[in-house]
């Protein structure tokens, strides 16, 4: 997780939550925002535990909402370990910092954005995009939703077999 920043052609500060998945470099959320306190923090954080699960760890710098007595106590709640960077090692935390510059090439250099409404919906199509479209070397030349299904097997190849002996428990 990090945040980045950005102005609307108004002049009013916007901060960006971007959220990745180290394992397979899917894009879970681009989340921009007025401001960003540690509850919207927790907010996106939730719903995204009901769409994919919770995490078991994230990773994210020193940056006050993450530091923040509201985010520690949500994680440890849900038993989630907190990985912070060291301040001044950016690359500690290097699948998301790359994410954060093809996002700022691709979307925040590229458009002037008169409001948010327009910076979320350019947002969502981006991430759709990378993640659909866009391979990665180390993910076999795959894009993350190609390289997410077989990620299961790859790692847990027996839990087809656990999961067909359960089947066949219950219909026994």
């Amino acid at each position: 997780m990090d945040f980045m920043s950005d102005v609307l052609s108004d002049g009013r500060k916007v901060r960006i939550l971007n959220i990745m998945d180290d394992c397979n470099r899917e894009v879970l959320a681009v989340d921009p925002g007025l401001n960003y306190p540690a509850r919207k923090l927790i907010e996106t954080l939730e719903q995204l535990e009901e769409e994919v699960g919770p995490p078991q760890t994230v990773r994210c710098d020193n940056g006050p909402e993450f530091l923040s007595k509201t985010f520690s106590e949500w994680c440890n709640r849900r038993r989630i370990e907190i990985r912070y960077t060291q301040q001044g090692k950016p690359m500690q935390n290097g699948y998301i910092e790359r994410l954060n510059r093809f996002y700022r090439e691709d979307i925040l250099d590229a458009y002037w954005f008169n409001d948010l409404h327009q910076l979320r919906s350019l947002s969502n199509k981006w991430m759709e995009d990378y993640n659909n479209n866009h391979p990665h070397q180390s993910l076999g030349n795959k894009s993350p939703r190609e390289y997410k299904p077989r990620f299961g097997e790859e790692l847990f190849p027996e839990s087809n077999d656990i999961n067909e002996n359960l089947l066949n428990l219950v219909v026994s």
